[in-house]
């Protein structure tokens, strides 16, 4: 009889495991020694690196720079409350060497009782001095064991996430690191090689049996190192070969092999008032020859607020429709869906093309009317919100796809839209920057374009961070702005106010600054629970100039394009993404004026912004940072940096995208450099072998056909 594998190995039978604990780990995924071993430590100990008090002083007393954060091991000596309307309570940590204390402002009967006096902890944190004395505000600790016996070893000790019914049946950290070793010392070896050799040869990496090893129980840093690149390699590489496969897939589809020798694209240009841009001619050049092949076109077009993405695909739609075929362009939002349709009839108006606009809320017989234009191809541009992808929705010949500031629909809706026609090409548009290693993640097996140019004349807008109390400032500039024939945005955060939430509110705040504070102003309002006809007037008027100052909430976000507004003002902006910031200020600096964003954050900000103290609450920090980005900085992409680190690439487009990985031990914030490694291999291999059939590649084929082939269709849409 066959031995059994790894993946077949039943895991109560690991020793200190047993059916109570196998039962708990299946609640978390884990259900075989395979599973074990790849639950990876999300952090070590190492005690080779842990500083002393003593060492620790010295560099406080030496230095007046700032702690990088640090690990100290020691002893609970004493426990003290103090009461008062900031409760506190504060340990002294002793190591042998010297004393800090440990500060907790929260959950004070919980930390009251945390320790027990003697009791051995690891610290780790940013160390700070109050009148002398070196202190920890909440720092992150770990308990430490009499038989983890680490200290005097020097060994590397992992440490391992838990939950409440792991820890109920003893699977704490400590609890983990000792079945980890048992399950290490009988499996480890056992565990089959997924990589090539040649793969594994040309970027010297380690074999996984080793690596699942050393991720556990590191004999070295240097180990350790070898373990978690091998490991993020793995993890980036099998997604990369799904992407690559499927792009693959895609290129060997028939699709339309459009002439891009286009007379209405021609004419349209020659039409322009402005010159196109370098890069916008760039990357024109890119879509017209993905346009010629005979395969489908899945092309990212990124583009800053303001670069001409919407021309752009303007032009690509137009050789659509001088070859004969429709072409539709889906928006998140009626109100950048009617800005398109504006935007676009206007361009066209003189070429003789049929453009219309489906969205929801139309009455019965203009509904009856659109789709009837669209069924007999009459309609030769169509712009509409995700009303496109109804099902009584027939195009006669969809030839060309533009879906604008995708990350706003998941797979599903994009799919939906693809398969109102036979393969047609598909350019997706976001304004909103994507860093590069994680467009190859999100969008890996999408062609990319990037706009990095502004159009010439473009003034840079300038950022204001101010906060409520100094309120009175704002509003005298915006009437000298408003005198001077120039409008204002006002952005709120809320639509109505809120018995939970301490923001003020678009709808309350309109009044007050319709009546009081501008009452010889035109005031208009804007949000996203009026009806259909109560949001057109009140962009129309706006546009028109009616309006000078429009209160409004982050419906604006997107696509509202208008020149003469040169004043964004943000209340509660500490409340808003990084993303949500940028796209509102792209909002004005649309005209030849010098424009202005103004951040207004709430006066309880204010004190975190000029003090640099350990007592900041990470949602302050954050928002901090977001601030003094945008007052930094104009350049999208290295905003979008700092939003990726602040908010990890999960959470990045503010909705989850179906599609977006979960790497277990990967980070593509801080592994850019193994992931486009990992990526190069993946369609390097794609290229060479497509079918993984030679015999070297038979371990790849094989783990990938048991873990990412059910996956490869979420890359599709």
């Amino acid at each position: 009889m066959p031995a059994r594998t790894n993946e077949q190995y039943p895991l109560q039978y690991i020793k200190g495991v047993g059916p109570k604990r196998a039962e708990a780990l299946a609640q978390w995924n884990i259900h075989t020694p395979s599973d074990l071993l790849r639950y990876y430590p999300f952090r070590y100990v190492d005690a080779t690196n842990v500083t002393t008090i003593k060492d620790l002083r010295k560099r406080t007393f030496l230095s007046n720079d700032r702690f990088e954060s640090v690990t100290i091991v020691g002893n609970i000596s004493s426990v003290r409350t103090f009461p008062g309307r900031m409760k506190r309570v504060i340990h002294t940590l002793d190591d042998g060497t010297g004393s800090v204390t440990l500060v907790w402002f929260g959950m004070p009967h919980f930390f009251e009782k945390a320790f027990d006096i003697g009791e051995t902890i690891a610290v780790f944190g940013t160390p700070g001095e109050f009148n002398g004395t070196l202190q920890f505000i909440h720092p992150d600790f770990d308990r430490i064991e009499s038989d983890d016996n680490f200290l005097n070893t020097g060994a590397i000790v992992p440490h391992y996430h838990s939950g409440e019914m792991l820890k109920a049946v003893g699977l704490d950290s400590r609890g983990f690191r000792r079945i980890m070793r048992n399950c290490v010392e009988q499996f480890a070896s056992n565990e089959a090689e997924i990589i090539s050799d040649d793969i594994l040869d040309r970027q010297k990496i380690i074999r996984l049996p080793d690596a699942l090893r050393a991720i556990h129980f590191p004999a070295s840093s240097d180990e350790l190192a070898q373990a978690q690149y091998r490991l993020k390699f793995e993890e980036f590489f099998f997604f990369q070969l799904m992407l690559a496969r499927q792009r693959r897939g895609a290129q060997k589809e028939p699709g339309i092999a459009f002439k891009v020798k286009s007379d209405l694209a021609k004419r349209f240009v020659e039409s322009l008032p402005f010159m196109l841009t370098n890069a916008q001619k760039k990357v024109l050049r890119e879509i017209m020859a993905d346009m010629e092949k005979p395969s489908p076109m899945s092309r990212l077009l990124q583009g800053d607020v303001g670069s001409g993405k919407t021309v752009v695909a303007l032009l690509a739609m137009l050789v659509a429709v001088d070859n004969g075929y429709q072409a539709a362009i889906m928006a998140p939002t009626e109100i950048l869906s009617a800005q398109h349709y504006n935007t676009i009839t206007n361009y066209v108006k003189e070429l003789g093309i049929k453009v219309i606009e489906l969205v929801g809320g139309q009455n019965k017989r203009l509904r009856t009317e659109i789709l009837t234009h669209i069924a007999d191809g009459s309609a030769q541009i169509v712009i509409g919100t995700h009303a496109l992808i109804q099902e009584h929705v027939e195009f006669k010949n969809l030839g060309f796809i533009v879906i604008d500031e995708q990350h706003r629909f998941g797979v599903m809706q994009r799919a939906a839209l693809r398969q109102k026609s036979y393969q047609p090409d598909v350019l997706v548009m976001t304004a909103t920057p994507i860093p590069r290693t994680l467009s190859l993640t999100a969008y890996g097996d999408l062609d990319v374009s990037i706009i990095n140019e502004l159009p010439t004349g473009r003034k840079p807008i300038i950022t204001r961070v101010g906060f409520e109390s100094k309120i009175k400032d704002v509003w005298t500039f915006i009437r000298k702005q408003v005198a001077a024939g120039r409008q204002a945005y006002i952005v709120f955060p809320l639509v109505e106010k809120s018995e939970t939430l301490d923001y003020k509110a678009a709808v309350e705040e309109y009044e007050k600054l319709r009546t009081t504070i501008f009452p010889d102003i035109p005031v208009g309002l804007l949000h996203g629970q009026q009806f259909g006809y109560e949001k057109s007037d009140a962009m129309e008027a706006f546009i028109k100039g009616e309006i000078k100052i429009l209160v409004t909430t982050t419906v604006i976000e997107v696509g509202v394009d208008v020149p003469n507004a040169s004043v964004m003002v943000v209340m509660h902006a500490e409340r808003f993404g990084l993303a949500q910031l940028h796209q509102l200020r792209g909002r004005v600096g649309r005209g030849a004026e010098q424009s202005y964003c103004l951040l207004v954050a709430s006066d309880r900000v204010q004190k975190w912004m000029f003090r640099e103290t350990e007592e900041k609450k990470k949602e302050d920090y954050a928002a901090l940072t977001r601030l003094n980005t945008m007052a930094a900085t104009s350049d999208g992409f290295k905003i979008a940096e700092v939003d990726l680190e602040l908010r990890g690439p999960g959470d990045f487009f503010g909705t989850r995208q179906s599609g977006m990985p979960e790497f277990a031990i990967a980070n593509i914030v801080r592994d850019g450099d193994i992931l486009t490694r990992a990526r190069a291999e993946a369609f390097a291999l794609t290229e060479t072998d497509p079918e993984l059939n030679e015999p070297n590649h038979a371990p790849v084929k094989k783990y990938f056909m048991e873990k990412y082939s059910g996956a490869s269709a979420l890359a599709k849409a």
